[in-house]
């Protein structure tokens, strides 16, 4: 039986072909795999600056809770930019000014989404699966003078076909009408 270090010397040395080749094969799949995780880490981390316009009818709107900061009728409201798959908060301070009980109700409108060149491009007829407006109002009765703090929160969720639509789209902002009205009770 022989040394066990003699099985590797009966191996035919590679020529400088065989290690170039080797090493040229090592050099493009990393290369290969640079680009294809940054190019997915500008999918899974696509963001996009959003304003709100927030319109109130029943009730004015503040940004905080001494009421000295009004929002104004169709004032834009900043959401900063939202990343796919991920929420943001807004908290706002909404005074009654109605002269009967009521309910609070809040609706999205006008949704529009805009590429790199400022025009109106339609949102995905299925946008309700990638965006949502809620919030923490727990429909509770609301007096007349009463002030009271709600957050609205606005998610982006991730999907694979949401963040196509944003990429072959060029889309780079959104904005969208936020209506918050009294509802009388019956």
């Amino acid at each position: 039986m022989g040394h066990p270090f003699n099985f590797f010397t009966k191996f035919p040395r590679p020529s400088k072909k065989t290690v170039v080749l080797v090493l040229a094969v090592v050099a493009i799949t990393i290369l290969l795999t640079t680009i294809i995780s940054i190019w997915s880490s500008k999918v899974t981390n696509l963001k996009v600056p959003s304003l709100g316009t927030l319109m109130t009818l029943g009730v004015e709107a503040y940004r905080d809770v001494n009421l000295t900061d009004k929002i104004d009728q169709d004032e834009k409201i900043d959401w900063g930019a939202l990343w796919l798959g991920s929420s943001n908060n807004v908290t706002i301070y909404l005074l009654s000014i109605s002269s009967i009980e009521t309910t609070l109700n809040k609706n999205k409108t006008n949704l529009e989404f805009y590429n790199a060149s400022g025009v109106a491009i339609p949102a995905p007829n299925n946008i309700a699966t990638y965006m949502n407006l809620s919030w923490d109002y727990n429909g509770g009765i609301v007096e007349p003078g009463d002030v009271i703090q709600v957050t609205l929160t606005l998610s982006a969720y991730y999907s694979r076909d949401f963040a196509s639509y944003l990429i072959e789209k060029d889309i780079k902002s959104f904005s969208f009408d936020i209506h918050i009205r009294t509802t009388d009770i019956a």
